[in-house]
């Protein structure tokens, strides 16, 4: 998905409906898959292998889905936003009042009484209405573009025109503009963090003949809108666009009016109790005066003078006016209030829910260990995999990144041929040469998931020693990286090769390679998680952590901010429970790993019905 003039970076989006546009790059060393060489040659006109949609037919469907756009406006929420503001208890008894008193001739008094109605529901609304002004702002500002197949030929085209059934075409940088299924693709991962809040790119693949078996964020063949191509090139299907797509669902689901809160909730049960009150005290003083004779016009008089005295004029303004004061407190530490209410409910709160990635973690991997094949410190394997992700060509993964940040070691290497990474090998090779002998021997360095490269290793180095691998050996490397999982870390193995010819590199070439040893990664926590949590717990606040990341990885961070031994339920283990069992469950269960946002919605909502005030942090999609 392209900007105009400019295509996207891909880079993980950090908020809902928040995109950032950078000049584009291309990926130096990678070819176009022989699918994609017809329909994406230079000139970006050839015939594809795929049907796409006519003109004709694109409007037909666009008439009959409507425009691609997950959000699309609603007409008339403004006046219905107003509308609610005037339903407070309070408000309904102060503008009765104010309009017996204009009826009765006591203009002044009905004009103050309005006046002061009209100016506390004003300030309210004008802190709702600027954070909206200010998101319509961004949206004019975006238009973004996708690369269609129409007509038999490629096109730029608006996202909004997009319809079901649109082949598109994708490659490193482009924002996904609809659901969509891959109908071939190399080398592609994906940035899911809109959709999962989770900062790893996902690697995705089309699969031939077959199809997943539900269009979730965890299918292989599967992009969303809302996500990002961090590498790589494929062709897809449009499957569903606008409020049919899983952002759309979020986003509409995000856009209903939000549910009452404790501290709306109180003030309504208030407001209850004073018409209660007023209602009977002045039927009762009405029923008096009339019993004993007295004019019935001047009873009703005295009437409403009483419940207009009775009733706190000035309760909404005040309300109104502490709120809007907080929020431009708030404003000035960089908080933007969208709803004033929020501000007190803070004080309500007596569970409260955290993501963990990029909210107790700082959302940046760092490497944190480099072991030999048996798990003992070395810096073998830390120096091969920096050559590794040295040459790497693309964007590189966050895991390069976190090798490229440590000490540069001495490398007098160069460059001279890759084997890209593939969602089968799960490996990345990269061949170098010594810089004073470029023509000479090779050193063929492979670096990826740790089952992908034992594969192809038939012996190990372990203090400087290369011995053969054998079934005791293998099992004792096993147990070493396992263990690195088991303690929450995301791990990588390195091996290496020496070649003696030197004619470009093939798969054929990753076979008997030398395990060298693991890179051990971890997302940190933020310095101040610890205290932040303890401080929750010492005010009676209960924490949970609600994360889409492996059960292990979050009991790693659980521990690492003083959260000890957490009772852990997994996503799959919420799909087999009923709303009341998950209410119970909810309460006594610290940690939930591998959920999904709206596993994340579902939990919050079954606190809530459990009478709980939930506060919930947490990034992206979160």
């Amino acid at each position: 998905m392209r900007a105009p003039a400019a295509r996207t970076a891909a880079m993980p989006i950090s908020r809902l409906f928040t995109w950032r546009f950078v000049c584009g790059c291309t990926i130096p060393g990678r070819t176009m898959p022989a699918t994609l060489s017809a329909s994406a040659a230079a000139s970006g006109n050839a015939a594809a292998p795929w049907p796409g949609l006519t003109s004709d037919e694109a409007a037909e469907r666009l008439a009959r889905f409507g425009p691609n756009d997950p959000t699309p406006v609603r007409r008339g929420a403004l006046a219905i936003e107003i509308l609610l503001l005037f339903l407070n208890p309070l408000v309904v008894i102060l503008l009765v009042a104010a309009l017996i008193s204009g009826v009765l001739g006591e203009r002044v008094g009905a004009a103050i009484i309005a006046i002061i109605v009209f100016l506390s529901i004003a300030i309210n609304f004008a802190q709702t209405y600027r954070s909206r002004r200010a998101i319509s702002r961004l949206r004019e500002h975006v238009s973004l573009t996708a690369t269609v197949l129409r007509d038999g030929q490629w096109q730029e085209i608006k996202r909004h025109e997009i319809v079901p059934d649109d082949i598109v075409r994708l490659s490193a940088g482009d924002l996904v503009p609809a659901d969509a299924q891959l109908l071939d693709s190399r080398d592609l991962f994906v940035q899911q963090a809109a959709l999962t809040g989770e900062s790893m790119p996902a690697e995705k693949h089309a699969q031939r003949g077959e199809k997943s078996a539900a269009a979730t964020p965890d299918a292989l063949d599967r992009v969303f809108l809302g996500t990002s191509v961090v590498s790589g090139t494929a062709i897809a299907r449009i499957v569903n666009t606008g409020p049919r797509t899983q952002f759309g669902a979020i986003a509409e689901r995000l856009a209903d009016r939000p549910e009452e809160t404790e501290f709306e909730r109180g003030l309504r049960h208030f407001g209850m109790l004073i018409t209660r009150t007023v209602f009977f005290l002045v039927l009762f003083i009405l029923v008096v005066r009339v019993a004993m004779h007295k004019n019935a016009f001047e009873s009703f008089v005295f009437a409403v003078a009483l419940a207009v005295g009775l009733t706190p004029e000035f309760l909404p303004m005040i309300t109104s006016v502490t709120l809007a004061r907080g929020a431009v407190r708030m404003a000035r530490d960089q908080v933007i209030v969208k709803r004033l209410p929020a501000i007190q409910n803070f004080g309500s709160i007596d569970i409260f829910c955290s993501d963990k990635t990029g909210t107790l973690t700082t959302g940046v991997m760092s490497l944190e260990g480099t072991f030999d094949p048996f798990g003992h410190a070395s810096d073998r394997a830390k120096a091969l995999g920096y050559l590794n992700s040295k040459f790497e060509s693309g964007i590189r993964s966050p895991l390069d990144e976190a090798i490229l940040r440590q000490p540069q070691p001495q490398d007098d290497y160069v460059k001279r041929d890759e084997i890209p990474f593939d969602f089968n090998r799960r490996r990345l090779s990269i061949a170098v040469a010594h810089k004073d002998h470029p023509d000479g021997e090779q050193l063929l360095i492979t670096k990826g998931a740790p089952e992908g490269v034992l594969a192809a290793c038939e012996s190990y180095e372990a203090g400087g020693a290369v011995a053969a691998l054998d079934a005791a050996r293998l099992e004792q490397i096993r147990a070493a990286y396992e263990g690195l999982f088991a303690q929450g870390y995301r791990v990588l193995g390195v091996a290496y090769r020496r070649l003696q010819h030197h004619a470009e590199c093939s798969l054929a070439d990753e076979s008997s390679l030398i395990l060298a040893g693991f890179l051990a990664f971890s997302d940190p926590p933020k310095p101040d998680a610890a205290e932040s949590l303890a401080a929750l717990q010492r005010d009676g606040v209960q924490v949970k952590i609600l994360t889409g990341d492996h059960e292990l990885v979050a009991r790693h961070v659980c521990r690492a901010v003083s959260l000890e031994n957490p009772q852990i339920i997994t996503g799959d283990q919420l799909d087999d429970m009923s709303d009341p069992a998950l209410g119970n469950i909810a309460e006594r269960v610290t940690v939930f790993a591998r959920v999904s946002p709206m596993q994340k919605l579902r939990i919050i909502s079954a606190l809530k019905r459990r009478s709980h005030v939930v506060g919930y942090m947490g990034d992206g999609i979160n």
